[in-house]
């Protein structure tokens, strides 16, 4: 049964709880409560170490980007730089040795993806965006490597850029030579209705169609701290040691070992406190996060870069550019009985991450409806422009505005309530799990565990005060307003795989030492993996200490994305605290001649159930779980072979075990998990200006067991602020050269604290029945549907179709001077 929360403001004491599901074992009250951050301390009083804080003595290296969108590199001339006073070497692609001169990783390789094609680390002899990068330069410090910069001239032979999807589909010029077309991978995934038609088939059969397009611009996260990497080289121990602003350092290690011909063992990735990833930073390697290293190595001196704001626009990554067209077939209550959608997706210049987020669009867009046949068809196409990797969302926004648009055209086709359309078509709480029948990013079958749909709509029209809204719409209009409503609903997969691991450890001290290899960029990890250890151990929170995104600490790891750390790391420390809490009851049962059946831990304290007097401290045990033949301090001595009574017969370590209080352990899941959520909003139109203005935005999530429910709301606060960011400002503009026109903070608008609307929260928990901790994934949600949900409302306060986002109020106002003249006309 689904558990309610209410509202965030309403809520006034601890929330009705339910069936835990999925083997949820809560043994004190950390898992599901209100606890503090424990990382803000450090963060907001100027303490976090960031990758720019490091390396204060390192040489600093500074790039030669490419000034054309497309050319070919006819000469580099170094010779005017080489007088610079302080300069120590200059790399071109012809210095690159073995592996390093290769192309980058083609990370995600697919079927489809027939002509993928990636960089190098330097350009080799044709650059295709802005910002792609030539030369290096290290220096002693990085005023001095951009000097250097400065005096390299590049002899380029311009050639003719491709720009925009369209422009790139009719292939009259091609952004790589050998790809025809300009299509890098096409995709097509067909469901047919339960009666075997096809969706083209069902569209032609229905009582009604409708056929549209629907236009989402190019944009970019921006986080507070861009890339940046930092490398030191042990010559004596041949080792490598590099700190990396980075989603995934595991695999950051792996690729800068393949690409430079060491070891695995004799390299080491730190990711410090990451000012923000949103997916950008997932991506690797970067060219930057092999050739620091490299230099380090070949200089035998220790080196940094840091990327500031203007190369994060023109050489890091954007996402959102599709165009998507639409058919659609529907009965007079609404329900779709075939839907065909063709998706032209903006790849940029190159496809390191493969085709990851159309194929996310494309199997998302259904969201949490029965589609009766299905049809969706896309081509990811090639541009010369900076390169396309997912950006929190990663394709989900796309698909959810392309459905949702659908949802209201189909509305105000019959003359329905918008709600009642998508109530028409919901998957019913019976009917999970539900095969969608398709194929989702991680190669697995896109069916989703859990849901209650009808419950989380019935709970947003209330806290939205929706059947009241139109009395409200009449009272602004009678007063010279116009305002408007919108909704939107979304099935986000989360938790995809293959795994991740935790690693726990009670020392002598009775303190919890976890560690788990993916990384945080600002999600609360340390709060929320501490709390799932607290309570797996029965342990206070402040006894807890953890360590993320640490090669040294935990080797194999995937990384963090895809609303995916809860779900991996979560289980797996889970699991690890369970091996842990294991042997920690045995111990404790020798120690004090009891069944370890009847022991129970509480407050760190070993004790048997109903009895607190036989007890033994938690630290104790851990000191007992470890042999000793020296005694380091008085609680020591308790280890040591003259301590006790031994049985003669058993070895001090027993066949099997290993000293220590420590476990390791995995979780790898079948397949996603799928969290949901329903969005709604009310929008003021300025009959003037046309300023959009929010007035109320109000979210209903449903991520299975809530660990923390404030990170959660944390999480969909930060989300829905970067999706008002997509919906009204956020857009990257370019001209028909190929030179992004808005690349810095002057002319690339973000929405201010003043822009962002205080938003309503309230949950619902349908457990997962596909983990142990019964959790979903919550970090992209707030950003997934806002996009949709404001277009809805500002269409309901103008009476103006929107058909593509951003919406800015010049692009308002346009449409307002367009309508006018059709109706002239």
């Amino acid at each position: 049964m689904p558990v309610h929360r209410l509202p965030e403001h309403h809520q006034g004491g601890p929330s009705r709880r339910g069936d835990p599901g999925g083997g949820v074992r809560v043994t004190t009250k950390l898992f599901g409560e209100r606890v503090q951050r424990r990382e803000d301390a450090r963060l907001i009083t100027g303490q976090g170490r960031f990758l720019d804080d490091l390396g204060a003595n390192a040489l600093a290296a500074a790039f030669v980007r490419s000034p054309h969108a497309h050319a070919r590199i006819r000469d580099v001339d170094v010779s005017a730089a080489l007088d610079v006073e302080g300069l120590v070497a200059i790399y071109t692609w012809e210095d690159l040795p073995g592996l390093l001169a290769e192309p980058l990783p083609l990370l995600i390789p697919h079927p489809a993806l027939t002509h993928g094609r990636t960089g190098h680390a330097l350009a080799r002899d044709i650059v295709r965006h802005v910002g792609e990068p030539v030369v290096m330069v290290v220096a002693a410090d990085r005023y001095v490597a951009e000097d250097a910069c400065s005096l390299i001239e590049v002899d380029y032979e311009i050639l003719k850029p491709v720009v925009g999807v369209e422009e790139a589909a009719e292939a009259v010029n091609l952004v790589h030579a050998d790809v025809p077309g300009n299509v890098g991978a096409h995709l097509v995934q067909e469901v047919p209705s339960p009666d075997g038609l096809s969706a083209r088939e069902a569209i032609e059969a229905a009582p009604h169609t409708l056929a549209f397009r629907l236009d989402i611009e190019r944009s970019a996260s921006m986080p507070l701290e861009g890339k940046g990497v930092y490398a030191r080289w042990d010559a004596d121990d041949q080792s490598l040691r590099v700190y990396s602003s980075t989603q995934t350092s595991t695999s950051v290690r792996m690729a800068v070992a393949a690409k430079l011909g060491l070891p695995l063992p004799k390299v080491e990735v730190v990711a410090p406190d990451v000012g923000g990833g949103f997916g950008v930073k997932i991506v690797h390697p970067w060219p930057e996060e092999i050739l620091v290293p490299w230099a380090a190595r070949l200089l035998d001196r220790e080196v940094k870069w840091t990327e500031d704001r203007r190369e994060h626009f023109i050489s890091s990554a954007h996402e959102r550019a599709q165009v998507h067209h639409v058919r659609v077939g529907f009965d007079d209550d609404g329900r779709v009985l075939g839907l065909d959608v063709n998706i032209l997706h903006d790849h940029g210049a190159y496809t390191p991450y493969g085709i990851i987020v159309p194929i996310i669009t494309s199997t998302q867009l259904v969201g949490p409806y029965k589609i009766g046949a299905y049809r969706v068809e896309f081509s990811s196409i090639y541009t010369n422009t900076v390169q396309v990797t997912p950006y929190r969302g990663a394709g989900r926004p796309q698909g959810v505005f392309c459905m949702e648009r659908t949802m209201d055209r189909i509305a105000a086709h019959l003359g329905l309530d918008r709600t009642e359309v998508r109530t028409a078509n919901f998957i019913q709480p019976g009917e999970f799990p539900y095969d969608q029948g398709m194929t989702f990013q991680d190669g697995r079958p896109l069916i989703y565990d859990s849901g209650d749909y009808p419950e989380s709509l019935r709970m947003l029209k209330e806290l939205i005060g929706w059947d009241s809204f139109p009395a409200m719409k009449a009272e602004a209009a009678a007063e010279g307003r116009a305002i408007g409503i919108g909704v939107g609903c979304y099935v986000e997969g989360t938790g995809v795989g293959p795994y991740e691991g935790g690693h726990v450890q009670i020392t002598s001290d009775g303190r919890v030492h976890v560690s788990t290899g993916l990384t945080s960029q600002g999600q609360g990890h340390e709060t929320v993996f501490a709390q799932i250890a607290a309570t797996e151990l029965g342990v206070p929170i402040e006894k807890v200490s953890v360590v993320t995104g640490d090669t040294r600490r935990f080797g194999y790891a995937v990384g963090t994305f895809a609303s995916r750390a809860a779900v991996m790391s979560g289980n797996a420390i889970a699991l690890a605290c369970r091996k842990v809490r294991d042997k920690a009851l045995k111990v404790a049962a020798d120690a004090l001649e009891a069944d370890p059946r009847d022991l129970e831990i509480t407050d760190g304290v070993v004790h048997v159930a109903g009895t607190p007097s036989a007890s033994i401290p938690l630290a104790t045990v851990a000191v007992l779980s470890n042999p000793l033949r020296y005694a380091f301090d008085k609680e020591t001595q308790r280890a040591t072979q003259f301590a006790g009574a031994q049985d003669d017969d058993r070895p001090p370590v027993a066949d099997g075990e290993e000293p220590g209080m420590e476990g390791k352990d995995y979780y790898s899941p079948i397949r996603s998990t799928f969290a949901s959520g329903m969005h709604a909003a009310i929008v003021e139109t300025d009959p003037l200006t046309a300023e959009i203005k929010i007035l109320r935005y109000v979210v209903v999530h449903d991520c299975g067991k809530l660990i923390n429910p404030m990170i959660v709301e944390g999480q969909i606060h930060g989300g829905v602020g970067q999706g008002v960011g997509g919906a009204l400002y956020e857009k990257m503009v370019y001209d028909e050269h190929g030179q992004l026109l808005n690349a810095s903070f002057m002319d690339f608008l973000m929405p201010y604290a003043t822009e962002v609307p205080r938003i309503e929260t309230a949950h619902l928990e349908t457990p997962s029945p596909l983990n142990p901790l019964g959790v979903k994934g919550a970090g992209e949600a707030g950003v997934i549907p806002v996009s949709a949900v404001i277009a809805a409302a500002i269409e309901d306060a103008e009476g103006i179709t929107i058909d593509r986002m951003p919406i800015s109020p010049s692009d308002l106002y346009s449409l307002r001077a367009e309508t006018r003249l059709r109706k002239i006309q």
